[in-house]
């Protein structure tokens, strides 16, 4: 089974209106809420590209039942914890640019996280774990680390998506893969990138530190694909950008789709990043029609 876990889930509610005042009585005129959060979003795009899964994590009161039973009605299976506190609502403002405003997490009591590491306890060498996005801050404790030590011992596939720190703590665990973007790599090494070999040669100290091999989303430029045999970049059609949250998101969830389907490691990455191209051109998540059409304009070629 393949496992999505999203420690710090949330309602997107997102709110467009023509224009905004602060101070003043704003009407919006289009409003849509989706669960969100990293792994649920990969739990979405693998649901979009029929490859079974289950979400895990934490969830709490009525947005927690949303989230719970908007992936349960599109036949998305789940395994959450429940925790007393309420999920997390995060507004997103949409009036020609976009302004966030991202509520705090519920507390994750001790008994809660013990329960969550049971249930990776019962992994096997046949699971994919993919840890990604950030921590509730209540959650006082070294999260990915932990997990990635419990899938060390069970023998489970690891993959991970999230950022700095967070990333770094587990490249001695050996992942299957990393996905940073160009701006997290950016942070992780503390210096400007500005070009293709330098984004290689980022990606194979990650892989020198432990990664079996990594992706870096470079938006509109692409993407790039470093293990210790190949390097790739993929080139992408030009679009108009909608929405970018959740590509980097979609195209992980492309990668795992590729492997798990017996996919070569060029056609996963091509289908990783025609789905990654194909949410930032969509308004939500990428649609199946959306990433079948661009995955035939999206080149692969060898650096």
């Amino acid at each position: 089974m393949i496992y999505t876990v999203t420690f710090n889930p949330s309602i997107d509610y997102v709110m467009f209106t023509n224009q905004f005042e602060v101070g003043g009585l704003n009407r919006a005129h289009e409003t849509n809420k989706f669960p969100g959060g990293k792994g649920i979003n990969v739990s979405r795009v693998l649901n979009t590209l029929k490859v079974e899964n289950t979400a895990t994590g934490f969830v709490g009161g009525f947005p927690g039942e949303f989230i719970k039973d908007k992936l349960e009605q599109s036949n998305i299976l789940t395994d959450f914890i429940e925790v007393e506190e309420d999920t997390r609502i995060n507004v997103k403002l949409k009036t020609g640019s976009e302004t966030e405003i991202n509520g705090p997490g519920p507390n994750v009591e001790s008994q809660h996280y013990e329960s969550f590491l049971n249930k990776m306890k019962q992994t096997t060498s046949s699971d994919t774990v993919i840890i990604a996005g950030s921590v509730p801050s209540t959650l006082k404790k070294p999260v990915y680390k932990e997990v990635a030590e419990i899938l060390k011992e069970t023998g489970a596939t690891l993959i991970v998506d999230a950022e700095k720190d967070l990333m770094k703590s587990i490249l001695s665990f050996e992942p299957k893969f990393v996905k940073p973007n160009k701006t997290e790599l950016e942070e992780i090494f503390d210096k400007e990138i500005n070009t293709d070999q330098e984004v290689i040669d980022c990606a194979k100290q990650l892989i020198e530190e432990g990664a079996q091999s990594v992706i870096v989303s470079l938006g509109g430029e692409g993407a790039i694909y470093v293990d210790s045999n190949i390097q790739l970049k993929a080139i992408v059609p030009n679009g108009e950008v909608v929405n970018t949250v959740g590509s980097g998101d979609s195209t992980v969830a492309g990668m795992v789709a590729g492997l798990t389907t017996g996919k070569d490691i060029e056609e996963a990455f091509k289908l990783a990043v025609s789905c990654g191209t194909a949410t930032a051109f969509n308004a939500d998540l990428a649609e199946h029609e959306d990433i079948e059409r661009i995955l035939s304009k999206v080149t692969i070629k060898h650096l």
